[in-house]
């Protein structure tokens, strides 16, 4: 580790910048929301620069540099693109144990800017030892979509409460345990929807009545989305990394079960055609049980938790245990796959509507209303169809809708194998049973499948791993 990471406090300091530039307007705008106290001194000051130092009771000294400028500072910063000026600045400042940054000169600095994501209190910063800036800016970046603004805002609620939980809290574990359960559960999150009044009252009411031996945990129910992790969403990530019991379906790829926090408990529940390990009131029972253990409880479900995902049973056996739960909506397999299949589901000149509906109802019958799902100029999504989709494509048929209506299957839809076969309602029972396509797998009918061979992009994508999808046109 070349450099120690390090906060300067520079409330009220004085701080030296020898440059008058823009990259010196950059420095200046840091050192002042900082609370620096900045005099500049510059041949030129230009008229940003001069007006951030009138806003912050800077000062600007137009003029050369001298050593003596260096005099009751703690800090000195040369941004000029003048060589031997940059190098009499970083001598001057080592000479009286003054911490010196040059820009773009990591050899004659002491310390370097790091790239800074700001959530005040909570500052983060990261640094490449001035070897890789940009790299530290694309990791910046990174950091920027993972924290939550609100972050800051936590933080200074929590700041709030800390004497009174030293006081409540006799041991410095039961104060772990507390402000884990604040900073990570329900009280969080009521921060993060800008709540912030609800949730101090949440954490004085917890504080009134907390008992750090019974705690009760929440449940997060989370769509793991179709697959590819990079799906995700942010909060559902999130979520994944505080659990520590995650209970998920067949349908969650190892991808994306992967990202789930590495210490957590992974409890499989997953249900395929007739092997439930799991049934569903042992799902039920399960969450209960861990919540009531004071754990926080994620469910992980493929797609979308409320879309042929049993969520809403969920939740009603939760909701009459008067546990705590959140839903964090995730990409349904029917946009995901028909996205990555290149096969739109509305199209101006094909379907004006769409339709989802399961291939198989609970009394594992396919007595669906055919009438509805016949109209022209709508598209038809088939979850759970595959081993049904003889009787589906049949009923369809005889029900009125054009034997030589398009449809297709997409297989394990925006993985890496994913794979598309397109025919008719007539031809593509028998194409499957030629394929055999493994599910996961969605079926799609409707006019709509004609555009996939004009729309496909992620199967050139798998073309050019030599994994050959499987395709026949009617």
């Amino acid at each position: 580790m070349d450099y120690l990471p390090l906060f300067f406090k520079l409330t009220h300091q004085k701080v030296l910048l020898v440059g008058g530039g823009n990259i010196a307007l950059r420095k200046a705008k840091l050192l002042c929301r900082a609370g620096a106290h900045v005099t500049v001194i510059s041949h030129k000051v230009c008229d940003d620069l001069q007006d951030l130092l009138d806003e912050n009771q800077g000062t600007a000294i137009v003029g050369e540099y001298h050593a003596a400028l260096l005099d009751d500072k703690i800090l000195v910063i040369a941004a000029t693109d003048d060589n031997p000026l940059n190098e009499r600045v970083h001598f001057d400042a080592v000479e009286r144990n003054i911490p010196v940054n040059v820009v773009d000169s990591p050899k004659l600095c002491t310390f370097v800017f790091p790239a800074i994501v700001d959530r005040s209190p909570v500052v983060i910063g990261i640094s490449s030892g001035g070897s890789a800036p940009v790299l530290a800016r694309l990791l910046r970046a990174r950091l920027e979509t993972w924290i939550p603004k609100s972050y800051g805002k936590l933080a200074s609620i929590a700041n709030h409460f800390r004497d009174q939980v030293k006081e409540t809290f006799s041991t410095v574990n039961h104060r772990r345990v507390f402000w884990e359960n604040v900073l990570q559960g329900q009280i969080a999150e009521k921060v993060f929807a800008g709540r912030d009044e609800e949730a101090a009252r949440m954490i004085a009411d917890k504080l009134a009545n907390e008992d750090p031996e019974h705690q009760v945990g929440e449940v997060y129910l989370v769509g793991g989305g179709p697959g590819d992790p990079e799906l995700l969403t942010f909060k559902a990530l999130r979520l994944m990394q505080q659990a520590d019991v995650v209970l998920y379906d067949a349908l969650v790829s190892p991808e994306v079960l992967d990202l789930c926090r590495r210490d957590a408990d992974l409890i499989f529940v997953g249900k395929k055609r007739d092997n439930h390990a799991v049934p569903q009131e042992g799902i039920n029972e399960l969450l209960v049980k861990h919540a009531k253990l004071g754990q926080r409880v994620v469910r992980l479900k493929g797609g979308d938790p409320f879309v042929f995902g049993r969520g809403g049973e969920e939740l009603q056996t939760l909701k009459e245990h008067n546990i705590p739960f959140q839903v964090v909506p995730g990409i349904t397999a029917a946009s995901a796959c028909s996205t990555f299949a290149g096969i739109p589901l509305t199209h101006r000149n094909y379907a004006q509507s769409v339709k989802f509906v399961t291939g198989q109802l609970k009394n594992r019958t396919t007595d669906l209303n055919f009438n509805e799902l016949v109209h022209p100029n709508q598209t038809v999504v088939f979850y759970m169809g595959l081993h049904t989709l003889p009787k589906l494509a049949a009923k369809m048929i005889e029900h009125g809708k054009p034997a030589s209506t398009p449809a297709a299957i997409i297989s394990r839809g925006t993985s890496a194998d994913q794979k598309v076969l397109t025919g008719t309602l007539d031809t593509l029972p028998q194409l499957q049973e030629e394929a055999k396509l493994p599910a996961p797998a969605l079926i799609i009918v409707g006019e709509v499948v004609e555009l996939h061979e004009n729309l496909s992009w992620f199967g050139e994508e798998v073309l050019a791993q030599n994994l050959t999808p499987v395709k026949a046109e009617p």
